[in-house]
């Protein structure tokens, strides 16, 4: 498959020569792996940079959790955690920075306190308006694949033909970001594994990422510490699965890591930056060596 076209970041140019590793930094009370780790502003610099460290190739900045059955946050709730680590790590890092959000309001404000992605999870505003202020200020744009919100999504996890549907739905919302004035050749894509997902389907999809690949954008995928790493029901019962902490599935993460970097994923979204880009960097030469360089 074609290699889309190099994605520059500011100083940073992106030519899909490789997966590119997207460090998460959560900044919420509650979210499902590392919520309230990071709330004070210093510890969340200090993560941030030990992230870079590690060999983050952009952070992913998050002020409110989507987690199943979090509650919604205000748009100044949301603002005051997240605005204020944005202005910090502009000044303090090269690497390009990304606003985790589904608000307008939160979305302009991080693009001009210096990001330079949107990571729209697909549950709040419309992809037009969000779209029109990545436009306005040039940004990427990461469209996940969701239905409903935190509360409902778990019941709308149901599919026709579930790679047909994601990918059809996920279509629909880049021709919506490219009407709104985004570039094309400055949209990903994301598969959204748990939202709107059983475990089941979620790996389903991480199984196969061709159909996301065949709409012609980068696909990010993110499976950092998921709860289908845990799902009894979709392991063979020889297996024993025990409950984890999320902060305990680095192994299934490095896995499912693989599997993507082998499907031709561009851009992975993990919380352990140093071990998943170990991961990535060791499935990325498999490619390589079984003649899919392009992948």
């Amino acid at each position: 498959m074609t290699l889309a076209p190099p994605l520059t970041l500011d100083a940073s140019v992106w030519d899909w020569s490789r997966p590119y590793v997207l460090g998460i930094v959560n900044v919420t009370p509650d979210s499902f792996s590392d919520g309230g780790r990071y709330g004070a502003l210093d510890a969340a610099v200090a993560h941030a940079m030990a992230l870079v460290e590690e060999g983050a190739d952009a952070l992913d900045v998050g002020g409110e959790s989507t987690r199943p059955g979090a509650e919604p946050v205000s748009v100044r709730e949301e603002m005051a955690r997240a605005l204020p680590l944005i202005e910090a790590l502009a000044s303090r890092v090269t690497v390009p920075l990304s606003i985790d959000t589904t608000k307008v309001d939160v979305a302009r404000a991080a693009l001009a306190a210096g990001a330079t992605i949107v990571n729209d999870v697909g549950m709040g505003d419309a992809a037009e308006a969000l779209g029109a202020v990545a436009a306005d200020a040039g940004a990427a744009y990461i469209a996940m694949h969701a239905r409903g919100v935190p509360g409902t999504m778990a019941s709308l996890a149901r599919y026709d033909d579930l790679h047909a549907d994601v990918a059809r739905e996920l279509a629909a919302r880049a021709r919506a970001l490219e009407s709104a004035g985004v570039a094309r050749g400055r949209i990903l894509v994301d598969p959204g594994l748990g939202f709107a997902k059983t475990p089941a389907q979620s790996l389903a999809l991480l199984a196969n990422l061709a159909p996301l690949r065949a709409l012609g954008y980068p696909v990010c995928v993110g499976p950092s510490r998921k709860r289908f790493i845990d799902a009894v029901e979709v392991y063979a019962p020889s297996w024993r699965v025990r409950a984890t902490r999320p902060d305990e599935r680095a192994g299934g993460t490095a896995a499912a890591v693989t599997l993507a970097v082998l499907g031709g994923a561009a851009v992975l979204r993990v919380h352990d930056v140093a071990t998943m880009r170990q991961a990535a960097r060791v499935a990325h030469a498999c490619a390589l060596l079984r003649g899919g360089g392009d992948a």
